[in-house]
């Protein structure tokens, strides 16, 4: 039975119900979208299955919490349409508080007056640090400088807090407003994921070399000619991530340190991740050029059964995109030493462009899904 919200009666719905706690939400904004529930009670999950609301009419939702549905003293929640880019807030823009309730029977009437939409807007207060760590950090393996750039939490110097660590390649692309081609904003994505307490992350961006970037990220001898990945990974685990460790309040185990790029920077960290499944125990992997080297060598590793994955790709980037990431996904699913303990989130857009506009709007879900949510 269908109801409009206008005239919307409890009665429909208490005369169906004797036990359990019914939450009715109406919405200013509707779309196609479903609406979640995330909240204490699942880890504030945010696009959980179990948690999904019925739509049953125009701006109105439904969901029943079962009679002998284990509830927390108090229980907290919010409403999203799939992910915190998606939350809701209130009438003047500004992120809702969470919704509270100590009932376990009877009805709770909500309303959302606006969705969240590409992470923005974001408050400035929330704004990573960005500091400068040198603009000539000395790589010795490939006998080079670069800049090298460390995202701190907004309020890194106001806590005692050890932090996970995202080493992303192309730095030129990740917060620059004067990029080229744009970037990712993940200064703003960040912020924005802060104030849900699913951002606390410290993120080191390495800047790009330049005109030698392809022979940079390239591994081995591909299509590409002979490639200097070899040494620049060196460069990684041997002496950037003992320097960032040494010199901020880094969580330096394996669980919390986590590679990732796009395009060329994402097959540098898929190598990057097999290589040394001791040192990366999370990857980021958008848009991944695996056509340089299809046939890519999985190394079977102990240490692999506890990587988490998040690959993205997009369907109009090229013809053999979604295929070379679902083959790669296959493969690694395929070896001997993956049990269930290892985790790949394969992420396609149908609509996807090789571009930083897509990869921005990917990055924060990646960072929740690999970091917050075990």
């Amino acid at each position: 039975m269908i109801f409009d919200k206008t005239h919307f009666s409890e009665d429909l719905i208490t005369s169906k119900i004797k036990t359990g706690l019914y939450i009715i939400l109406t919405t200013d904004e509707d779309d196609s979208r479903p609406v979640y529930l995330s909240g204490n009670f699942n880890n504030w999950l945010t696009q959980d299955k179990d948690f999904v609301m019925e739509k049953v009419g125009a701006g109105l939702y439904h969901y029943k919490f079962t009679h002998d549905f284990n509830y927390p003293e108090t229980l907290l929640y919010k409403f999203t349409k799939g992910d915190w880019s998606a939350v809701e807030i209130d009438a003047n823009e500004e992120r809702t508080e969470n919704r509270s309730t100590t009932k376990h029977t009877g009805i709770q009437k909500e309303h959302v007056f606006r969705w969240r939409r590409n992470w923005l807007p974001f408050k400035p207060n929330f704004l990573p640090q960005i500091q400068l760590i040198s603009d000539e950090f000395e790589i010795p393996q490939l006998n080079a400088t670069r800049k090298v750039w460390a995202l701190l939490p907004h309020d890194y110097d106001y806590s005692n807090e050890n932090y996970p660590v995202m080493y992303l390649q192309d730095a030129q692309n990740l917060f620059n407003e004067n990029a080229e081609y744009g970037n990712w904003e993940i200064d703003k994505k960040l912020a924005v994921m802060s104030e849900y307490n699913v951002g606390k992350i410290i993120v080191i961006a390495v800047e790009h070399a330049e005109e030698d970037r392809l022979k940079e990220y390239n591994v081995g001898k591909t299509i590409l000619g002979k490639g200097q990945g070899k040494k620049y990974i060196k460069f990684l685990v041997e002496t950037l991530k003992p320097y960032v460790d040494s010199n901020f309040r880094t969580k330096k185990e394996r669980e919390f340190t986590g590679i990732g790029g796009s395009s060329m920077g994402g097959l540098i960290s898929i190598f990057s991740g097999l290589r040394h499944p001791d040192i990366f125990g999370k990857l980021m992997i958008f848009s991944p050029s695996l056509w340089v080297v299809p046939q890519i060598k999985i190394k079977n590793d102990a240490d692999s059964v506890n990587t988490k994955i998040y690959l993205y790709a997009g369907g109009d980037e090229s013809e053999t995109m979604i295929e070379h990431v679902e083959t790669f996904k296959s493969r690694i699913l395929e070896s001997e030493f993956v049990d269930d303990k290892m985790k790949i989130n394969l992420s396609i857009n149908k609509l996807g462009k090789h571009n930083e506009t897509y990869w921005s709007d990917e990055f924060p879900k990646a960072i929740e899904w690999l970091f917050f949510n075990t």
